[in-house]
């Protein structure tokens, strides 16, 4: 039964956008590239990730580029969010592509996952509008604000498009930052270790597990002259979170901190962090915090010094449709959800979560797309969900001698996307994934497929 949903719903894969034509020649005129900025913080007052907002210690920001290729255009923004789910994810897109003049499919959007920031699902907000005393998890008027506000920062830009001919290419090891949460031990015992460690000297001891200790950096120039910088590294991001407080945490302070140096735009992407996080390092204290910062920090700095630039060639775009199915058994059911949706006894977080599974069963399919921009040999592959490392390190291994750079993220509405193996093994991320198991076959199918391997 399980092949044939697989096969079934690869049959289904094919490719909307295969190959856009080649962006440059000798006759062409040279790309150009423009940076955005926007501050997306929240109200005081507003629902931060289940509870109000109290202090904003840091302003959240979306940053990106639009890149023309003298045909088309192409956007790429990294927001200091949580997450985006479902329609919420679609609308930034399509604000976005609108301020641009391009196609949405062309544009991707990613959160860098702070959990000292929002997780929006504007579908569940709907379907708790309707309910007595329903619960706000979403301001749905902010959210159109403050996706006007992105998108007259993109629109703007396009003023300020500068020509580029170089791309550099650099990657450094980032020391003790990274760590997996999920950790078997050779007595066979899982091993749960997630964002700190305090108070758990033991699981601090355990080894920093599987992991892609590698940060890489795409640098756009003109000549020798870098324009903007884009990071990309697979950790979850937070140090300390959850006490009402805004922030762009460990890596928007390093992120910041690099741009404020080298007078370079900084974008920062989250690669497939679903099981990683920084706990063997963390115990939630601002030292900590600190001290992981400047590591990162230095890990951004060594891949930089690494950098090396080559002159533009091409530039082509691709996307690939990918189809999940949706669970809707036991806790995932429809009806199990609408119960606790309603329930008025329940915390609102709880509420909103159970809105979000009704969204996603009524779906039956997640319906979600893969981007690669590929420049020369870079190839820059935008995931949805928190995709686990096995997928970065396999789209790695399927393009071994070109440099693929993997930022995850992007439509949170599947939760996270897991190897088969980790529902057998159990832990936290299975039971927090809205898709079956077999999705891991398929979204490799899809990497496979717009990574041209196939």
């Amino acid at each position: 039964m399980r092949r044939t949903i697989v096969v079934t719903l690869l049959s289904a894969i094919t490719v909307f956008c295969l190959q856009d034509r080649p962006a440059q020649t000798a006759d062409d005129t040279t790309p150009q590239v423009a940076t955005f900025r926007s501050d997306v913080t929240i109200p005081l007052g507003h629902i931060l990730y289940g509870k109000p907002l109290a202090t904003i210690e840091t302003p959240l920001l979306a940053k990106g580029i639009v890149l023309d290729d003298g045909r088309r255009r192409y956007v790429l923004c990294a927001v200091d969010w949580c997450g985006l789910c479902n329609s919420s994810h679609a609308l930034f897109r399509r604000k976005i592509a609108d301020a641009a003049g391009t196609d949405v499919a062309r544009v991707a959007v990613h959160c860098v996952h702070q959990h000292t920031a929002p997780y929006v699902n504007g579908d569940a907000q709907q379907l708790l509008n309707k309910q007595k005393n329903g619960p706000q998890i979403t301001d749905l008027k902010f959210l159109d604000e403050v996706t006007d506000r992105l998108s007259a920062a993109v629109k703007k830009s396009l003023d300020n498009l500068q020509p580029f001919d170089s791309i550099g290419t650099g990657e450094a090891k980032v020391d003790r930052v990274a760590s997996s949460r999920r950790i078997i031990t050779e007595d066979g015992k899982f091993h749960r270790r997630m964002s700190n460690t305090k108070g758990r000297p033991e699981l601090r001891e355990l080894p920093e597990g599987y992991i892609d200790p590698m940060l890489k950096t795409i640098t756009l120039a003109r000549g020798d002259k870098p324009l903007v910088r884009l990071h990309y590294y697979a950790t979850h991001p937070q140090s300390f979170y959850r006490d009402g407080r805004a922030c762009y945490d460990v890596p928007g302070f390093a992120r910041e901190r690099l741009e404020k140096k080298e007078n370079v735009f900084q974008i920062y992407f989250t690669g497939c962090a679903g099981d990683i996080a920084m706990g063997k390092y963390n115990d939630r204290s601002r030292q900590a915090r600190s001290e992981l910062t400047d590591r990162l920090f230095a890990g951004m700095e060594a891949s930089v010094a690494s950098t090396r630039l080559a002159p533009v060639r091409r530039i082509e775009w691709r996307t690939v449709p990918l189809s999940l199915p949706v669970r809707t058994g036991g806790e995932f059911a429809v009806d199990y959800n609408r119960a606790r949706m309603k329930d008025i006894k329940l915390k609102p977080a709880m509420r909103g979560y159970a809105a979000g599974r009704v969204v996603m069963a009524k779906k039956g399919t997640c319906q979600l797309d893969l981007g690669l921009l590929e420049i020369n040999n870079v190839r820059i592959l935008h995931l949805p969900g928190e995709a686990m490392i096995e997928f970065q390190l396999f789209a790695q291994k399927v393009k071994p001698k070109d440099f693929v750079a993997v930022a995850a993220y992007g439509d949170l509405g599947p939760g996270y996307i897991c190897t088969e193996r980790a529902f057998d093994e159990g832990g936290y991320e299975p039971t927090a994934s809205r898709v079956v198991p077999q999705s891991e076959e398929l979204l490799k199918a899809a990497i496979r497929k717009v990574l041209g391997a196939n």
